[in-house]
């Protein structure tokens, strides 16, 4: 019979998941498993239908090692978005580069162009699969988890390219090209996301297929020039078929 009183075992058990989390800790590999777990259950079945349990048992480490590492769940979501903030920061810097003349008809290509490339190489890359179907389902289903998460990273991201979008075409205003970008976001969240192309293409295409990056560019954009067309110059009449006035005769 144990003579320990219940506050001395339940010392003694907190004292032992701290050292096996401790101990679990020095381990570099956990952390980043953790993470991947968390990336791959949120983008499969959504924040709020995931439990920490669940991460831990997908990322094969003791239950109390995720709060060591991030805290509360809330805080591994946010972490996960942090670790991909470098791809954020990879979007702005290729529209930096963008020479916006709005003169120039390579201009609004060039601008899309740096806003879905980034994001379509990570979709087919086997380290970011899982983050940017989390990125689309996530702006797909607003929760309050998601908007703290757009507020801090994609905010500002979707400000740049409104603000470049309406560079190009200054012809319209701001509020317009506003709803372009949200058009244009639309298409390139549903191509990341969608799995019914291959059934509705007999088996042709491929799921978040890469390679129709070009067709996706030029759709956008083709959307944009439509729904937001340059004023039509005032046409001059030649002047063979402008009218002189008539003189009259002198009486």
């Amino acid at each position: 019979m144990s003579t320990r009183t219940p506050t001395a075992r339940r010392s003694t058990s907190r004292a032992a998941a701290t050292t096996t989390a401790t101990a679990e800790a020095a381990r570099p590999d956990r952390r980043q498993a953790i993470l991947l777990a968390a990336e791959k259950l949120f983008a499969q079945h959504g924040y709020h239908a995931v439990t920490i349990r669940q991460i831990a048992e997908e990322a094969g480490v003791p239950l109390a090692l995720v709060g060591y590492y991030f805290g509360p769940k809330h805080e591994l979501f946010h972490a996960i978005f942090e670790h991909w903030s470098h791809t954020i920061e990879e979007r702005l810097a290729g529209l930096a580069q963008v020479n916006n003349d709005p003169d120039d008809a390579h201009t609004l290509p060039r601008i899309i162009d740096a806003f879905t490339a980034p994001v379509l190489a990570l979709r087919a890359s086997a380290e970011g699969e899982y983050y940017a179907l989390l990125v689309a389902r996530e702006l797909y289903h607003a929760t309050e988890e998601a908007d703290r998460v757009l507020r801090g990273y994609f905010d500002p991201l979707a400000t740049a390219y409104i603000d470049a979008l309406h560079l190009a075409l200054p012809h319209a205003t701001r509020a317009q090209v506003a709803w372009g970008y949200q058009f244009a976001l639309g298409a390139l969240l549903h191509h990341l996301n969608d799995s019914r192309i291959e059934r509705l293409s007999r088996g042709e295409n491929k799921r978040a297929d890469p390679a129709v990056a070009p067709m996706l560019v030029n759709f956008i954009v083709g959307g944009l020039r439509a729904a937001l067309p340059k004023p039509k110059p005032k046409s001059k009449l030649p002047r063979a078929q402008q009218k002189t006035p008539t003189r009259r005769p002198k009486t």
